[in-house]
């Protein structure tokens, strides 16, 4: 079945980095768009950051500038690259692998990112 496994997720200080990575298999990885969510408890799950087949990115604003996602698409991995950490960021970070139609979606399991203040 299709797998998504994330890691690299852990406790750091404010201002620090750490780089997640999701890795797919049973797919044609190139084909999906590719993303980044986070939740915490007791609120909704959130788009943090996107990429399309082509390497076209989005993120949200509260992370413009100190988050950067990538792919391999020989490694059928992506990559979160996170600068600058401040407390808020603090969460569950989720992978999402979608299809160019939207009818094939797959979540990984998440990883958690803490950042103390």
């Amino acid at each position: 079945q299709v797998q998504l496994v994330e890691s690299g997720g852990g406790v750091v200080q404010a201002g620090g980095s750490l780089r997640l990575s999701c890795t797919a298999s049973l797919i044609t990885f190139g084909l999906y768009n590719m993303g980044w969510y986070r939740q915490t408890p007791g609120k909704q799950r959130e788009l943090v950051a996107s990429i399309t087949p082509g390497g076209s990115t989005n993120s949200v604003d509260s992370v413009k500038g100190r988050f950067t996602i990538s792919r391999d698409n020989a490694k059928s991995t992506v990559y979160l690259q996170m600068n600058s950490l401040k407390p808020e960021d603090t969460a569950n970070y989720y992978c999402n692998a979608r299809s160019s139609t939207g009818t094939r979606a797959y979540w990984g399991q998440g990883t958690q990112v803490t950042v103390s203040s």
